[in-house]
């Protein structure tokens, strides 16, 4: 018997295997369908990281705040657990990039970019979610248009035009070399940055989601659907749902530390004194 022949669906299912579509990331309307405010599942799963965050971090600031005034600074678990991720976000980034007075002045940009792209990366895995809000480009090129505004911002201020002629006309170039070179600034410095924060996440989490949906929906395949020994098939689709969850889980994480990084140095060179 060939593969072709034992790879087919039981007799009498009709059932064939479906792999993810770019369907998936345009799921149909849930809540105020043929309204402006319609809500799909993905916007629904921004909605509730969204709210999650906010009550994380207002607990985490009550009970520090808490903690100030009557002198007790002995932290429970999770109190710590959520000082110890700002701290990172704080030392390891913001102050390693901006120095402190400048890391503190930006640490909230940086800690909402940072913890806002785990939650929504993290949706990906979780059970009846099942998609990172992140895999749709639109939260991802806010939040890259947050963080261009904000190294504009930053360079602006300090430098004011001058920041622009030195970013499009670099010191010590021969001026003739400009008519090819400011150009290729332009598009460097004020396009590509943005540009590929933007989609350096959304193709991240697309990619994973796409992983994990054709692992477990080719498990359910294998497992109810086909005749024959190649049922056996469906321990090895899900050992590599399995593994890719884990690295869904690490790529959420490292993602967020990468977008937060970058947009750390864009601003680290703005604020640069050869501006």
């Amino acid at each position: 018997m060939s593969i072709s022949e034992a790879i087919r669906p039981a007799a009498g299912t009709g059932d064939e295997f479906v792999g993810p579509t770019i369907g998936e990331f345009y799921p149909d309307a849930i809540l105020f369908i043929g309204t402006p405010f319609e809500l799909n599942r993905i916007m629904l799963t921004r909605i509730l990281v969204t709210i999650v965050l906010i009550v994380v971090f207002t607990i985490l600031a009550n009970r520090f705040r808490k903690s100030t005034l009557t002198g007790q600074f002995v932290p429970g678990r999770f109190q710590m657990l959520g000082e110890l991720a700002i701290n990172f976000v704080r030392k390891s980034i913001a102050h390693e990039q901006l120095g402190e007075k400048d890391g503190d002045r930006f640490l909230p940009l940086l800690v909402t970019c940072f913890f806002a792209i785990i939650g929504m990366n993290i949706t990906g895995i979780v059970p009846a979610l099942n998609i990172a809000g992140t895999a749709v480009i639109g939260l991802p090129l806010v939040m890259a248009i947050a963080a261009y505004i904000t190294f504009i911002y930053a360079g602006a201020k300090k430098h004011g035009m001058t920041f622009f002629k030195t970013a499009l006309f670099p010191t010590g170039v021969p001026k003739v070399l400009y008519i090819m070179l400011t150009p290729i600034e332009f598009v460097s410095t004020f396009v590509l940055r943005p540009v590929t924060l933007a989609l350096r996440l959304t193709m991240n989490m697309v990619a994973g989601h796409l992983l994990l949906v054709l692992c477990f929906t080719s498990t359910h395949f294998f497992l109810f659907t086909v005749d024959g020994p190649f049922k056996a098939m469906a321990a090895g689709t899900l050992f590599f749902g399995f593994a890719f969850t884990l690295l869904e889980i690490f790529v959420s994480i490292l993602q967020a530390y990468v977008f937060t990084l970058l947009t750390t140095v864009y601003i680290q060179l703005s604020l640069a004194d050869d501006h």
